[in-house]
């Protein structure tokens, strides 16, 4: 009878031993689980520890939804750039405006570092409302082209805005180039090398009215004759214009603020001379002397693409722009 309490009492204490034992194992086990959730934790939370080191207060991750302050972060240049490509031109209140029209040309007066005395005087009165007549923010030379038709025939590869544009490349200068909706029109292949070779293109208007732009009946008239051109620019080519020249160069106060509102700059020129008429062409010879004396700090000079003694001096004009220690850059 004794042996069998003491069986009875061997049994239950190897029982209860196991059942000890088996809970050690257990909580062993749920300590290496947390130490490892802890592990994990800790890992996880380094973000959170480099935010609250700079000032971010820390909160808990939330694997359904990214973090607001991370949000704002990957939003933020997206934000940005659409607020530069929809922001809104400041308008510019026709009320008031002056409506005459005024003919613009440097004149010969220069002051003592050659800038035209005539382009400074316009600069002053009119660059508020977005008009370049000199750069007097830049000592560069800038090279803008006028292109009214192709010459000799349009969308050659071999014609002159061809040649200029091999020039440009050559000697690794970007020039602007004003377009009328005809040029562009019926010279594809030219505005295509244009884009892709880095030369900026500017609107010269629909149909270059030979009175000027104010000379149009109404506000709207003129309006058309920048959109017109802008609009196939964009729908044809993908191509954004914001440079505009006007026709002749007559403008006034009024047509100024017009051409601001629609978002653009208004580009006039403190060097040109007459070289349009593709039939009393210019002596190459006289005209590259009176290009490099006329050089001066923020010059915009206006060449026209049809004259085939452009052609001829551009590559010398480059570089002796460059030998006088100035630089040729693009229009900003």
């Amino acid at each position: 009878m004794k042996n069998k309490k003491y069986l009875v009492l061997l049994v239950m204490a190897a029982a209860l031993a196991t059942g000890c034992g088996n809970k050690e194992t257990k909580t062993i086990d749920t300590m290496a689980e947390t130490q490892i959730q802890d592990k994990n934790d800790v890992t996880t939370g380094e973000n959170e520890v480099d935010e609250v080191e700079n000032g971010v207060e820390a909160t808990e991750p939330n694997n359904d939804e990214v973090p607001d302050s991370t949000k704002e972060q990957d939003s933020e240049p997206e934000e940005k750039q659409e607020q530069e490509e929809t922001k809104e031109i400041e308008q510019i209140s026709l009320d008031g405006l002056d409506t005459e029209t005024k003919g613009w040309g440097p004149g010969g007066n220069v002051n003592d570092k050659n800038v035209p005395t005539g382009a400074t005087m316009y600069q002053n009165k009119y660059g508020h409302l977005g008009a370049d007549f000199v750069r007097t923010d830049s000592d560069a030379i800038f090279l803008t082209f006028d292109e009214g038709y192709e010459y000799p025939e349009a969308n050659s590869p071999t014609g002159n805005t061809a040649q200029i544009l091999d020039i440009l490349k050559e000697k690794n200068v970007k020039a602007v180039f004003f377009v009328t909706l005809p040029y562009a029109k019926t010279n594809p292949d030219l505005i295509n090398r244009m884009i892709n070779e880095g030369h900026i293109i500017g609107n010269h208007s629909v149909n270059h009215p030979s009175n000027g732009l104010p000379s149009l009946a109404t506000v709207e008239d003129q309006q058309n004759e920048l959109t017109g051109v802008h609009d196939y620019l964009l729908e044809n080519y993908n191509y954004k214009m914001s440079l505009f020249r006007y026709p002749t160069g007559a403008f006034s106060e009024q047509s100024l603020a017009i051409v601001h509102n629609l978002g653009y700059k208004s580009i006039f020129w403190s060097f040109a001379y007459k070289d349009w008429l593709t039939d009393a062409q210019p002596d190459k010879t006289e005209a590259l002397k009176t290009m490099k004396e006329k050089l001066h700090p923020g010059a915009i000079y206006l060449l026209h693409a049809v004259s085939t003694t452009n052609v001829q001096v551009l590559g010398d004009f480059i570089d002796a722009v460059k030998a006088q220690g100035y630089e040729i850059q693009p229009y900003e």
